[in-house]
């Protein structure tokens, strides 16, 4: 794999476009709004829904990155199945996921979903805590995206698509629990974190546990992932959502809420995942928490979320390109060996 398209050239994409050039790949970014700038990439101008212009797009790749809305991934994963093309995203979303399983079923090349932050690379720290233990009982996984100097009741400012944030605190969230695979809802169970001395407060939301309670089913009796937050985010997102019945108006609710809160530079990437369970006869606890913030790449000042997003999966792509993954089927997160990750150019950034 050596030439790889970017589709949609926001932050997090032309980002991921950038790292992918800087790890030796032939990057083509591609949005309906591209202009080339100072780039070390080619850039074109296309419509993604155009279907005859994405096959031309892709005939000429070994690989393609969505960085598009979640709505917009299936038909290209369903493109690239097609013409044998490797395919990644970073997607939450759940019924996109399912389709690109089944497609993977009859691939040639690597259906890759869920390679950003969360569902993506908690995914690889929670599953690497695990597999550490002899036996483990549960492993409890949060991430939080944050502005570092909060304002107002909801503290938060959106740097993450908000059609994505909605999504996620309106489906349906999976989770194992004594064993059983359960749906519960989002935003609930409620709990308190603190990270670096600060109060955080966490919740449930949809998509970031990727397809762990499937894989780990009858091995761990507890997983589930959670949104972390400042305290009061929670109760105030209830209100709009349920209350207002905002949950009734998802596009609207979005365009409300960052227009509110609109993104901001000086953010936060907290991870905190924990595992619980046995080593050589002992009861024992196992943590990875970090702070992560922005960072100058590329000669550039670039928000934690950025970077924390778009390096997971170019450091995925990576590993693939150089025969750490596998090149075919449907790739899990928990499969990837967190240190193997570590060592690629990209995945450097999260050990530093």
């Amino acid at each position: 794999m050596k030439k790889i398209a970017v589709l949609g050239l926001g932050k997090v994409g032309t980002l991921a476009a950038q790292l992918l050039h800087e790890a030796g790949f032939v990057v083509t970014g591609y949005d309906i709004n591209a202009k080339q700038s100072v780039t070390d990439f080619q850039v074109v101008a296309i419509d993604i829904s155009d279907a005859s212009s994405l096959e031309r797009v892709l005939s000429d790749q070994d690989g393609v990155l969505s960085c598009l809305p979640f709505h917009l991934n299936v038909p290209i994963a369903e493109l690239a199945h097609k013409q044998g093309v490797h395919y990644f995203d970073l997607t939450e979303d759940v019924s996109t996921t399912n389709r690109i399983i089944e497609l993977s079923k009859t691939a040639t090349s690597l259906m890759a979903p869920q390679c950003g932050l969360a569902p993506g690379f908690i995914g690889i720290v929670g599953a690497n805590l695990i597999e550490n233990l002899d036996e483990c009982r549960s492993c409890k996984m949060r991430v939080g995206a944050l502005p570092q100097h909060p304002t107002g009741l909801m503290g938060y400012s959106f740097n993450w698509s908000p059609e994505g944030v909605v999504n996620e605190y309106l489906n349906d969230c999976e989770v194992l629990e004594d064993g059983v695979v359960k749906m519960v809802s989002a935003m609930e169970w409620l709990e308190h974190i603190y990270i670096d001395g600060n109060r955080l407060e966490a919740f449930t939301t949809s998509g970031g546990l990727g397809t762990m309670c499937e894989t780990y089913l009858s091995r761990v009796n507890n997983i589930d992932y959670k949104t972390m937050r400042y305290p009061g985010h929670a109760e105030q997102m209830n209100f709009f959502f349920h209350e207002l019945l905002m949950r009734e108006r998802r596009k609207e609710a979005g365009e409300i809420l960052v227009n509110a809160k609109p993104p901001v530079e000086d953010d936060v990437v907290y991870v905190h995942a924990s595992a619980e369970g046995t080593k050589d006869g002992n009861r024992v606890r196992r943590e990875f928490v970090r702070s992560y913030k922005p960072r100058i790449i590329a000669d550039q000042s670039r928000t934690a979320i950025a970077w924390t997003t778009a390096g997971s999966v170019v450091a995925v792509i990576e590993m693939v390109r150089d025969g750490k993954l596998p090149a075919k089927g449907f790739l899990k997160q928990e499969e990837i060996d967190l240190d193997s990750f570590l060592e690629t150019k990209t995945g450097s950034l999260y050990a530093s």
